[in-house]
């Protein structure tokens, strides 16, 4: 069974960084598409970026180049490294493995981020 626990979520000011991490359990970490996901409160859980196992990503068009999300296949990690925030980026953000042969999925429990103004 694969669990996955985001951390480095907080309270930051408009214009500040973060990096949040996702450590996954298991041994198929480095052969799973890794997302990340964010909502915000009374909205839709919503893409933020993708990384596939041979390091191709993907990311939503909203975020103007903000966010780069990245993997650490020797630590079962995946990273996204948030820059610029504004406000409109406070969510939970949770992250997501899609393991490639089987296409079974598994989420974390997310972490809060919150910008202020």
């Amino acid at each position: 069974q694969v669990q996955l626990v985001e951390s480095g979520g907080g309270l930051v000011q408009a214009g500040g960084s973060l990096r949040l991490s996702c450590a996954a359990s298991g041994s198929v970490f480095s052969s799973a598409r890794m997302d990340w996901y964010r909502q915000a409160p009374g909205k839709q859980r919503e893409l933020v970026a993708t990384i596939t196992s041979s390091g191709t990503t993907n990311y939503a068009d909203y975020l103007k180049g903000r966010f780069t999300i990245s993997r650490d296949n020797a630590k079962n990690t995946v990273y996204l490294q948030m820059n610029s925030l504004s406000p409109e980026d406070t969510a939970v953000y949770f992250c997501r493995m899609v393991v490639d042969m089987t296409l079974r999925n598994y989420w974390g429990q997310g972490t809060q981020v919150t910008v202020s103004s």
